[in-house]
């Protein structure tokens, strides 16, 4: 004789995954909190205003070179971009507009692209007109991590004196590039 079928509550059969899931889930904001910088020891700080702007320096996507330190005395805008990133391609006409107006008062932008292969980045400059953009590849994401960025697009704004004045997490705005740059530019 067959015993009929035991039927578990619906809470016992999901139980198991909402288990599992809170675990992930747990487990993960541990790892990123490990992984977060600590503020109070100065050595750990991602690049914040104030400080100095971390070192960038190397070959150019179109085989000049480029040192941070050579443009000392200029507003710096270092945008950090790859070709895969959708708002990157959105913010990148932009950059490079500001960079037009404003290259006569002292304004440079600067572009780190990370992870990214010299094809791809050089069919994004073409597609968005940023042919002109000086671009510093960082294929394996090391500077990238040296500069404390985030994610992708990121933008840092290094003063004439060579430190870092502000950054932007995400797609910039004129609206943020005026209220932040043409200060600097009227000094």
């Amino acid at each position: 004789m067959r015993r009929p079928a035991l039927r578990r509550p619906g809470w016992l059969r999901t139980g198991p995954a909402m288990v599992l899931a809170l675990t992930v889930a747990v487990g993960a904001l541990v790892v990123v909190g490990l992984r977060a910088p600590d503020p109070s020891n100065p050595e750990q700080t991602p690049a914040v205003a104030g400080r100095p702007a971390p070192a960038l320096s190397g070959a150019t996507l179109d085989g000049g070179r480029f040192a941070l330190a050579d443009v000392r005395g200029q507003v710096v805008l270092v945008n950090v971009f790859a070709s895969w990133c959708g708002p990157c391609r959105d913010e990148l006409p932009l950059l490079v507009d500001a960079e037009r107006t404003w290259s006569t008062r002292g304004l440079r932008l600067v572009g780190l692209n990370i992870r990214d292969g010299t094809d791809a980045v050089r069919a994004l400059l073409d597609d968005t007109g940023a042919t002109g953009l000086t671009v510093v590849p960082d294929p394996d994401g090391t500077r990238a991590v040296e500069w404390g960025v985030r994610g992708v697009p990121e933008t840092f704004v290094v003063g004439r004196d060579g430190r870092l004045v502000d950054r932007w997490q995400g797609v910039v705005t004129r609206q943020w590039l005026e209220q932040r740059i043409t200060p600097l530019l009227a000094g």
